[in-house]
């Protein structure tokens, strides 16, 4: 006969079958990768915004029609909603114990950040392709 499984689970725990969803870690780490990569993106969107203060329409849309304008304004885009969304989930997740309020609000707040990501998004390739 085998020895009976240890576990440091609660009973509660395990007759509700609730525990960890193993998804802090991954969040964690994703929050602390697009920080970092935030860094050197905000300093080259500032840069860029110092460049076009004072341009006319024509001059910025020759500016960021550049590819290699473009492109990093297009990665400020998606790791700064990234960063967004993921720091607004945690709060959500933190002080928000209802939980059918819990999910409505994580559901919007992926919603919103998704929809600020392809507005931007397209407003860039418009003015990047000359729309």
């Amino acid at each position: 006969m085998s020895a009976p499984h240890k576990t440091f689970r609660t009973t509660l725990s395990r007759v509700t079958g609730l525990g960890s969803a193993r998804e802090g870690t991954g969040h964690f780490v994703a929050q602390r990768l697009t920080g970092l990569a935030n860094i050197p993106l905000v300093l080259f969107l500032v840069w860029l915004i110092i460049r076009l203060a004072g341009s006319g329409r024509a001059e910025m849309v020759s500016v960021i029609a550049n590819p290699l304008v473009a492109a990093p304004l297009l990665l400020v885009i998606l790791s700064i909603t990234w960063h967004m969304r993921i720091g607004v989930q945690v709060v959500i997740e933190d002080y928000v114990h209802t939980e059918w309020r819990k999910l409505v609000l994580l559901l919007l707040n992926t919603f919103f950040a998704v929809a600020i990501a392809g507005l931007c998004i397209v407003s860039v390739l418009m003015l990047a392709f000359g729309s």
